[in-house]
Formats: C-alpha cells, structure tokens, sequence
C-alpha cells in the first residue's frame, strides 16, 4: 500500500509502534460502545496482524490513520470486502472506521474515509461503497451522511456477526454510495 496523504493525515499500513493504541481502540468502552466486544492485548495483536497481511495482499483494508502533524497513530480507516452479510452479496465494499476519543469531533474520520472513497472509486474502481452501524451510532452516521451516503432502510439487517448476547447491537443500518452519485457530489464542490 501507498500511503494516502491527506491535508492533516497519513493513511498507511500498520506498523509495530502502532500495537498499543490498536489495543487502546479495541477496548476502549467508548470506542466500542457499539460493538458486543472488547479484545484483549494478544487478539489486538493478531487482528492487526490480519489487517496488515490483507493491506500487503491486497493493497487495501482498514489501515493505520495517522496524523502528519505529529506521526501519531489515532486510529484506523480503510475499505474492507464484505462477507456473508444478509442482502450485500460477498466482495461489496464496505468502508469503516475506529478513532481514539481524543481524535473524535476535528473532522478526522470524514478527511481519511473522504480519500478512501476516492481510492474506491478511482483507483479500485468500485461501482458502490456501503457502510453500516448501529441505528444509534449517530456519529458514524453523520460521516455517512457526509461523505454523500444514502441510507437504504429497506436493506437494513441483523448483523450475523453479533451474538445474541447483545441484541441491542444486532440491527445494522445500512448506507450507500454509487460511483455516479459520488462523481456528482465532486463536480458540484468545485
């Protein structure tokens, strides 16, 4: 992977002084306020190391987001093909997100996802990007909303992935982008 700049970030493929804040993020109680679980030091480590190797086969995935400013990892955000979701069929790209609270509210999550929705479209020519969350995860709904994303209620689903332990967190919905309404978007804000 190439790392994407952006105005204020670096979007790049993780590396090993990015371990502790990778952990940060998975158990942080806000951070994962709307996911049903929290991941120990050790599944950290191995889920970053699954990251890794996808961005290094694939040239994509959820990647490291950092802050050029002063090279600090803050999180991560990236493209991921979706599997075995109800109504999406298997290789949808999906686009995601997960940021250290002291990050939240300065427009970092929309800045990173806006350059992997160019990425998407331009450089892996996708014809759609979807994303999802918890109807009341209102803060990745707002990114949603201003990245150009409609939200498609009539394909909202229980997200198979979630254990009935959290039916509360179950119910996903879902938000798309097309390639031609995104173009759209891009020619209208110049």
């Amino acid at each position: 992977m190439i790392p994407i700049r952006t105005e204020r970030l670096v979007l790049r493929n993780w590396q090993e002084r990015d371990r502790d804040l990778f952990h940060r993020i998975n158990s942080d109680d806000r951070v994962m306020e709307f996911f049903g679980f929290r991941r120990s030091r050790a599944e950290s480590d191995a889920r970053m190391d699954e990251w890794r190797g996808w961005i290094d086969q694939d040239g994509y995935g959820f990647a490291a987001v950092e802050h050029a400013a002063d090279g600090a990892c803050i999180g991560c955000a990236g493209l991921l093909e979706t599997e075995n979701l109800p109504g999406l069929p298997d290789g949808t790209i999906e686009i995601g997100w997960r940021l250290a609270p002291e990050y939240w509210g300065c427009g970092y999550v929309t800045e990173a996802a806006r350059a992997w929705v160019a990425f998407g479209f331009e450089t892996l020519g996708n014809s759609e990007i979807v994303s999802f969350a918890v109807p009341g995860n209102r803060r990745s709904t707002a990114v949603m909303q201003r990245l150009g994303m409609i939200a498609d209620p009539a394909n909202d689903f229980d997200h198979p992935h979630v254990p009935d332990t959290h039916p509360h967190l179950k119910r996903h919905s879902l938000y798309r982008l097309s390639r031609k309404d995104w173009e759209k978007t891009k020619k209208a804000a110049r």
